[in-house]
């Protein structure tokens, strides 16, 4: 399949002309009914998934990744955009009671503006309708800045959802050349018309926009790097624990922020558990989905994968033993098992992200409390165990902002808080918490006919 959509790199002028089309186009939006703005986000769900052809394809060409990869992104897409359907209706006006002098006060979440979407390429389409969906639900007017690693995709995923009706200038694209990126991030930043900034991407990147934005006093939802503990505990489904390992592991060849980085396995288990995660990469396999089709993709370039290869080597020097996997050829990597890992190793401290499941064995679940909570990170996690109560009580003292008890690291319900603790950013996407990030809440108090506020 060819691609319609050619891509001309944004320079500032650019930026500013889709900044400029958003204020414009922000009264009329945010000043329709609920009902209304809700249709058009279902409308741009049937719109998305009338063109999966197209989206598998220009993922496979971009960031290499593999059908089922994008399928996933697709799905979880549709699901952002119904569940954010919904939240025009939760924007209502709160009465609130009567004050002691019989003054009356309404609360009220009025949109804010334009909102910049800064997306990454790792899952784009998900990314991309994430950074757009709630904020336009909310009345909100959306400029996207798509990833410089796959321009194609995010401007196709706007064009698509432009395409299902939505009135001209509500969603705007802006893409960049890599050397240019940067600056036009800070330009639109900056821009007077821009009101809320949301972030996916590393924490490195996180801290530049999060300081750009300070200097402007405007707020930001951070969703940023991971290093995603698994427990297993010695009472765990093996088999289930395997499953979600793997899953989580290497899943977009590792390239997510909530991928497994690190299984911690009690060592009572540690053999039987091992046995069978090696068992099962063995059937998995990755290969550039341009040429054929396996259930793994390739990294988003070679020198990525050279990256994850050499923090590999680097463990087997300081002691680690590589089960299976790890080959390179240029931008494809195998799966990788490595045991026994330690905290000298840089792939312990390090986000891999690629697709390498990191084993480290503890005595008891203090051990693997303290491994899973000593990193900077703290997005996803999750525990393995037969007793709900115990997996809930170790869950308390787990420092991420979301966990998994006998699931996988790699899992969003939409209508769920998503985001993270630590380096790992601060903001929630997901459910009615977000109507916070991109609204503002407003008192409006009315006082009693006849009141005096005097000296």
């Amino acid at each position: 399949m060819t691609s319609p959509f050619r891509v001309v790199p944004s320079g500032q002028s650019a930026a500013d002309a889709a900044a400029n089309a958003a204020a414009a186009a922000f009264w009329d939006w945010s000043s329709r009914p609920a009902e209304d703005r809700a249709a058009h986000l279902r409308n741009m769900a049937d719109a998305l998934d009338g063109s999966r052809a197209l989206l598998v394809d220009l993922a496979a060409h971009e960031v290499g990744a593999a059908p089922r990869w994008t399928e996933f992104n697709i799905d979880l897409a549709l699901r952002i955009l119904h569940q954010s359907a919904e939240l025009p209706f939760l924007l209502a006006d709160r009465h609130m009671p009567p004050g002691a002098d019989g003054s009356l006060s309404i609360l009220r979440r009025q949109p804010v503006g334009v909102v910049l979407g800064i997306a990454a390429w790792n899952a784009p389409i998900t990314l991309a309708v994430r950074a757009i969906a709630t904020p336009m639900a909310c009345g909100n007017t959306v400029v996207l800045k798509g990833s410089e690693h796959c321009p194609q995709t995010h401007r196709a995923v706007v064009d698509i959802l432009n395409g299902s009706g939505l009135p001209k200038g509500v969603a705007n694209v802006v893409t960049a050349l890599p050397d240019q990126s940067e600056p036009i991030v800070n330009h639109l930043i900056a821009h007077p018309a821009v009101r809320r900034v949301n972030f996916t991407g590393s924490t490195r990147v996180g801290r530049q926009v999060a300081v750009t934005a300070a200097q402007y006093l405007k707020r930001c939802v951070l969703e940023l790097s991971g290093k995603a503990a698994l427990i297993v505990l010695e009472d765990a489904d093996l088999d289930a624990a395997v499953d979600a390992a793997t899953h989580g592991a290497f899943f977009n060849q590792g390239q997510v922020c909530m991928s497994t980085e690190r299984v911690i396995v009690l060592e009572a288990i540690a053999d039987s558990f091992v046995e069978k995660l090696v068992q099962r990469t063995r059937g998995l396999r990755a290969a550039d989905p341009r040429r054929e089709t396996a259930p793994l993709g390739t990294m988003i370039h070679a020198a990525a994968a050279e990256r994850v290869a050499a923090l590999i080597r680097d463990a087997q020097d300081k002691g680690a033993e590589l089960l299976i996997g790890g080959r390179v050829e240029g931008a494809v990597m195998q799966p990788a098992v490595i045991d026994h890992v330690s905290s000298n190793m840089a792939i312990y401290h390090e986000e891999s992200f690629g697709p390498v499941a990191s084993i480290l064995r503890v005595q008891d679940e203090e051990e693997a409390l303290s491994i899973a909570n000593d990193t900077e990170y703290g997005l996803a996690s999750a525990i393995f165990s037969r007793d709900t109560d115990r997996a809930l009580a170790m869950a308390e003292r787990l420092e991420t902002g979301i966990c998994h008890i006998n699931g996988s690291t790699v899992y969003d319900d939409p209508a769920m808080p998503f985001g993270g603790m630590k380096a790992s950013g601060y903001g929630r996407f997901g459910g009615d918490t977000a109507l916070d990030e991109f609204t503002e809440l407003r008192w409006i108090a009315m006082h009693p006919e006849g009141a005096r506020h005097s000296l």
